[in-house]
């Protein structure tokens, strides 16, 4: 069996057990060591999958989901906001980046799916250990979204747009940027 349909196999059981397999059984039902299961758990996760790993093993809530990227523009005091706006419609925030003139792109890992998610971010920010990353781009950013469905990502394109949050789009990301 070659290793994409093996991994095609390994998510059709995850899903279709609908609670947490171990991977010594996904091994032996698959005839694969362990670490290939580890390494396909890896593989599935970054084709979109939503894999969880437990202590007692693997499982998949739903997949694969889709992503859009959004290039945003807003105060530190509607950060709570637009975030609460994207989980609240069924999002997650992957992560935030910024186009620097100087150092390029600058990138970091939120995933953000929840209120407590944001409300956990924020505290972090207000504990003044750390600003966002919008603040080296004069606001401008960009949240990779993640969702069930590229409806989801509609709705939640048009509420961020609704409320201002979408920056115009000017060619290059870098040409958006006044640093």
């Amino acid at each position: 069996m070659k290793a994409e349909e093996r991994r095609r196999k390994l998510a059709a059981m995850l899903i279709a057990e609908q609670k947490p397999v171990s991977g010594t059984v996904l091994a032996e039902r698959l005839g694969v060591s362990r670490q290939i299961i580890v390494k396909d758990i890896a593989v599935l996760r970054t084709e979109g999958y939503e894999v969880s790993s437990l202590h007692y093993g693997y499982r998949i809530e739903e997949g694969p989901y889709e992503e859009r990227v959004f290039k945003l523009r807003h105060t530190s005091g509607q950060t709570e906001d637009e975030l609460s706006c994207i989980v609240g419609l069924g999002g997650t925030v992957v992560d935030v980046f910024v186009w620097h003139r100087v150092y390029g792109k600058i990138k970091a890992d939120l995933n953000i799916s929840s209120l407590y998610d944001v409300a956990r971010f924020l505290d972090g920010i207000k504990s003044g250990k750390s600003t966002e990353l919008m603040h080296i781009t004069s606001g401008y950013h960009y949240h990779t979204v993640r969702a069930g469905s590229g409806e989801t990502l509609d709705l939640i394109g048009a509420a961020l747009e609704k409320k201002g949050y979408i920056a115009p789009e000017t060619g290059k990301p870098e040409e958006a940027v006044t640093v």
